[in-house]
């Protein structure tokens, strides 16, 4: 019987044992896209204790204390951090084959060194060891990122955002790249005319342009997209459950914009319409200026209304959703392409169902310009974990290059994510080894050696082609 999560743990084979100890584990962290608070890191801020950097805003942990009968004050109410991270190590236990369970020990040994289990019975020896730590200079946001070999980081932003903490840590000298992404959901999200409303009335002001209609409304953004450009970003990003099969006339979508400006309940007819446009232009910006753009399909959001109403969005209550995925993108990348505007493109699929539709979709629209320049996104979101993403990698692989993919983010909202990135990288390693030691692809380690390095950093490197030593221009 083999130790829990020893030396190596995940790897299976001889072959995946070299793989990873003499190729992944060297390689830097690209942290192409996460949720990071760059407040965070141009204050360098430092943690009080270890329930605090664990628990705040992680969804994922307050699902499984939910579901153990942890009641909401102990996940995003009042009580203290001592008594959360109680009920967090009550919960740990129970996680047993879900990927929290490894995340939560993998961290523990990544970043304090600690072998030991969570559990009820630990839990003060765990919370006070890894709190005294996070009390020091070395275990500040930044030194944190530092500690685990991060060279870039893009962070997730919104058009109207001032982006001066970017500049804070640009200006710092900070030599780990911090980049915004543009994520103008709010712009085009319709299903609240009154909130949409505010957005535009803000965006405005921040854009300086006024916004009468559909076409001043892409102007904003347009000015607000050149800002971000500005100051380094070089990749937008779409949380969307689905592109809209749909189209719309100059004068329809400024009847539909007008609408929502004056706080009618708009149709979903009319709100696919809008969006399908809005992406398509937004596209083009993205070609025009060079980005990589981003699209997080698949996900039913705030499924729960009652807790919606209480604790908001982001809070635990979204699930995998099953939208018909492909003729809206189809029709956004081909209408894109057919111009010569369709700029490099990763699709993330949180529904497994659609795995071979998304692998298969983006083979239609390589063009040769630049390898792999539509991305199969790495296993997102309910697929981050070891099924997740062998099925995502073998889905690749039969239907794409493998060799070809970008590899691994985190999407997290915590510091203490990035062994999410070993654990990708393990599960990479031991998905080759197998199939060397099947027989079913050569023993050339050289070859399988630098496949796995470019999966684990380089691709992504080379496929953003951002300067990761030159400082952004403010």
């Amino acid at each position: 019987m083999k130790p829990f999560m020893d030396h190596d743990f995940l790897l299976q084979t001889e072959t995946a044992k070299r793989l990873y100890h003499d190729h992944a584990a060297k390689m830097p962290i690209y942290d192409y896209h996460c949720h990071l608070q760059p407040k965070e890191i141009a204050e360098d801020k430092q943690y009080d204790n270890l329930g605090e950097i664990w628990l705040s805003g992680d969804h994922y942990k307050w699902r499984a204390m939910r579901t153990n009968g942890v009641s909401e004050e102990y996940c995003t109410g009042d009580k203290s951090w001592l008594d959360k991270f109680q009920k967090w190590a009550e919960t740990v236990p129970q996680t047993i084959r879900n990927p929290l369970y490894h995340w939560t020990h993998l961290e523990l040994q990544r970043y304090f060194g600690l072998d030991t289990l969570l559990s009820p019975a630990t839990a003060g020896e765990i919370f006070n060891a890894c709190t005294a730590q996070l009390r020091t200079p070395e275990f500040s946001a930044r030194n944190l990122m530092r500690k685990m070999n991060v060279k870039l980081v893009c962070t997730t932003d919104d058009p109207i955002d001032s982006l001066e903490y970017h500049e804070q840590i640009s200006a710092d000298g900070f030599e780990i790249k911090v980049l915004p992404t543009f994520r103008p959901d709010r712009a085009m999200n319709l299903s609240d005319s009154k909130s949409w409303k505010q957005y535009v009335r803000t965006l405005e002001n921040v854009s300086g342009v006024a916004i009468k209609n559909f076409s001043s409304l892409l102007e904003a953004v347009d000015l607000r997209h050149g800002f971000f450009h500005s100051v380094g970003c070089r990749l937008s990003d779409h949380g969307v459950a689905y592109v809209p099969d749909a189209q719309a006339t100059p004068v329809e979508l400024n009847i539909i914009f007008q609408k929502g400006m004056s706080g009618e309940t708009i149709t979903m007819e009319d709100r696919e319409k809008f969006e399908a446009v809005f992406l398509y232009e937004i596209g083009k910006m993205n070609h025009a200026r060079g980005w990589v753009q981003q699209f997080h399909v698949g996900v039913f959001r705030n499924n729960n209304s009652r807790l919606f109403k209480v604790l908001g969005p982001d809070a635990g209550f979204d699930s995998i959703a099953d939208y018909l995925q492909g003729p809206g993108l189809i029709r956004l990348l081909d209408r894109l392409d057919s111009t010569d505007q369709l700029s490099k493109t990763i699709i993330y699929n949180i529904n497994p169902a659609d795995n071979e539709l998304i692998a298969s979709m983006i083979g239609s629209y390589q063009d040769g310009s630049f390898p792999g320049k539509i991305q199969f996104g790495s296993g997102w979101w309910f697929l981050d974990q070891k099924d997740g993403m062998e099925r995502q990698m073998n889905t690749l692989s039969s239907l794409g290059l493998l060799s070809r993919f970008i590899g691994m983010l985190t999407d997290s909202r915590s510091f203490l994510s990035y062994p999410r990135h070993e654990y990708f990288r393990r599960i990479l390693c031991n998905l080759i080894g197998n199939d060397v030691e099947n027989g079913e692809i050569p023993a050339d380690m050289a070859l399988l050696g630098t496949m796995v390095k470019n999966i684990s950093f380089n691709n992504a490197e080379r496929y953003f082609g951002i300067d990761l030593t030159a400082s952004p221009v403010f």
